[in-house]
């Protein structure tokens, strides 16, 4: 049986920032328990740049930022457990973790779960067909051309534009492969615009509001099938056509890993997928803590490990002193034109200034945000531009805002068009 002050589950960016957080926090013994075999998580397969804008100052690839934090690491008090997977976690800190050395019992004063997100799978995404080879996730194919440096195919279809979708369009257009185009079930796209403008200017077919309706081929992918889609995102059997191509990639979104939570019976956010959290990071466990995007899903890597960075000030904090907060807990709930919030609950009465995190469900030129307490009255407004459900937007609180509150209040945080607001 091993013991630790501090455990962070997960060695990518989010996990890395905590734990440096918690050293520097006053934690004396912490481990870092990463399932690959060293540090940097999905990094070191993320050739493109783009990485460290905000954190470094630099625009940096993503095996450049894991380095600058591994080496931070380096001047710190860290045991690192590479090859090793954490199988369960109780509400107690107690871990059980395999590894090629076997089975091992951990002990932890607080836990940070650090474990990342997975992709949608095909079988999540309902696309029907036969079952040919050909078909991946963009995650695997972006690591199988990174790694060993293999290509997937010559002829491309790709379904979801968000940034791995766009990302990887751009990458195998540089590496010679035809993408015949990137398929997109909504309106507008979901990646940032920067992403966009890259991809689209390599001349890639963006189709917007049209689905792949079945895969074609045995036992290798020959094409697929697209078709427009109605208001209700059903397709339309008049519009199909069939697309050549022996690859598919899958980037139809990402879904925080939330088996361990599940296991340790922490509350889940249906929004997010991952688990309900204070403006500490500390899930309905008290003690576990979570961050990065097996917290939420975030667009850029820099505030994965901003989000690493409270989660682990808080949890060394929790492992030396006992707790992290009074009791009171306030709820924070997404309203009109809201899709998903973090965090979902805020610790009172202690006032501190408090980051909210949230996506809106549709896009909005200009919007009023509002803060509302349970009987709709106003805490805090403020003014937003150009809000999109593809990025993560933000609302800080000072301090003085944070006082209005009143500990067990419910609030709820709107998003109002001009429009809406005449009406």
């Amino acid at each position: 049986m091993a013991s630790f002050e501090v455990v962070v589950i997960g060695g990518g960016p989010a996990g890395m920032a905590a734990a440096e957080a918690a050293c520097k926090a006053g934690c004396r013994s912490l481990c870092i328990l990463e399932r690959e075999g060293g540090l940097g998580g999905v990094l070191p397969q993320c050739t493109h740049n783009g990485f460290g804008r905000r954190l470094f100052r630099r625009d940096l690839t993503g095996p450049e930022y894991a380095q600058r934090w591994i080496e931070r690491l380096a001047r710190l008090r860290v045991e690192v457990w590479p090859e090793t997977t954490v199988v369960d976690l109780a509400p107690t800190g107690k871990l059980t973790a395999i590894s090629p050395a076997g089975v091992r019992q951990v002990e932890a004063g607080s836990v940070v779960l650090a474990v990342g997100c997975r992709e949608r799978t095909r079988g999540e995404l309902g696309i029907p067909g036969s079952r040919p080879a050909g078909v991946f996730t963009a995650g695997s194919v972006q690591r199988l051309m990174t790694i060993p440096g293999y290509l997937p195919g010559r002829e491309a279809v790709i379904v979801g534009s968000g940034d791995i979708g766009l990302i990887m369009a751009r990458r195998l257009a540089l590496e010679g492969v035809k993408v015949r185009a990137v398929v997109e079930i909504m309106p507008y796209p979901g990646g940032l615009p920067n992403n966009v403008a890259e991809c689209l200017d390599l001349d890639i077919p963006l189709l917007l509001e049209h689905a792949v309706t079945e895969v074609l081929g045995s036992p290798s992918l020959t094409g697929v099938v697209v078709a427009r889609v109605d208001s209700a995102r059903k397709p339309v059997p008049a519009t199909s056509r069939i697309l050549p191509c022996d690859t598919l990639l899958l980037a139809a979104g990402l879904v925080p890993d939330n088996r361990l939570a599940l296991g340790a019976g922490i509350a889940l956010d249906p929004a997010t997928g991952g688990p309900v959290v204070s403006q500490r990071r500390e899930t309905s466990v008290p003690g576990i803590f979570a961050c990065g995007n097996g917290l939420y899903v975030h667009d850029l890597v820099d505030e994965v490990s901003r989000d690493g960075q409270i989660a682990g000030q808080a949890a060394a904090h929790h492992a030396l002193q006992g707790g992290t907060g009074a009791p009171s807990l306030t709820s924070l709930r997404a309203g009109q034109n809201i899709r998903c919030l973090v965090p979902q609950r805020l610790t009172l009465p202690k006032a501190e200034p408090v980051r909210i995190s949230f996506r809106v469900s549709q896009p909005l030129k200009s919007a009023r945000l509002t803060l509302r307490d349970e009987d709709g009255q106003p805490i805090f407004t403020a003014s937003r531009r150009n809000l999109a459900p593809a990025e993560v937007s933000q609302l800080s609180l000072a301090e003085a805002a944070v006082k209005k509150i009143r500990p067990g209040a419910s609030l709820t945080l709107e998003a109002v068009s001009p429009g809406d607001l005449d009406g």
